[in-house]
């Protein structure tokens, strides 16, 4: 059976979350917003992943990178997501985009074309757009990185492993 985690690249307009499902396969989902909701979306985003997180044992998330205004957008959503895997007491790690596609590709330069061909090389997988597409990487990642990979991946790839920065976790209950 596969561990059962989650992977979630997190936007403002477009959450691509993947996670394990009962019979302990993946799929995944997109949680898309409105503009003219302001910043109630981030509460149907929050919402989304308290509703398929539970049980999880452990999330990757795509980490951030700085862009003027759009940092400050990804930050809120970083901090609601963060916020909801705390309250579920679900431990957490981080990658950058580069070493998400490093891990996909063998390679942490390029477009998104390549992770996506990799997905459907490698297990027929394939994506209505690139947010499903990254969040079904991560949950391969976190998958492997806590030790039941679905896929099998060239080293070269799997060194990206290494690079999982953990970002929270649950303190032991006395």
């Amino acid at each position: 059976m596969t561990v059962n985690v989650l992977g979630l690249d997190l936007s403002m307009t477009g959450t691509g979350v993947a996670f394990t499902t009962a019979d302990g396969t993946v799929a995944t989902t997109l949680v898309k917003t409105a503009e003219r909701d302001g910043d109630g979306r981030l509460v149907q985003i929050r919402n989304t992943i308290l509703e398929l997180a539970p049980g999880a044992t452990f999330a990757l998330i795509e980490a951030p990178t700085a862009r003027s205004f759009s940092s400050v957008i990804s930050g809120m959503v970083h901090g609601v997501v963060r916020e909801a895997l705390v309250e579920l007491e679900i431990p957490y790690g981080t990658v950058l985009p580069a070493t998400l596609k490093k891990y996909a590709t063998g390679k942490g330069t390029g477009d998104k074309t390549p992770m996506a061909m990799e997905a459907y090389k490698r297990a027929g997988a394939e994506f209505p757009d690139d947010n499903q597409c990254d969040a079904w990487w991560l949950w391969q990642m976190a998958c492997d990185h806590k030790g039941e990979p679905v896929i099998h991946l060239p080293q070269l790839n799997r060194e990206s492993l290494t690079k999982i920065k953990h970002e929270w976790k649950p303190r032991p209950k006395k």
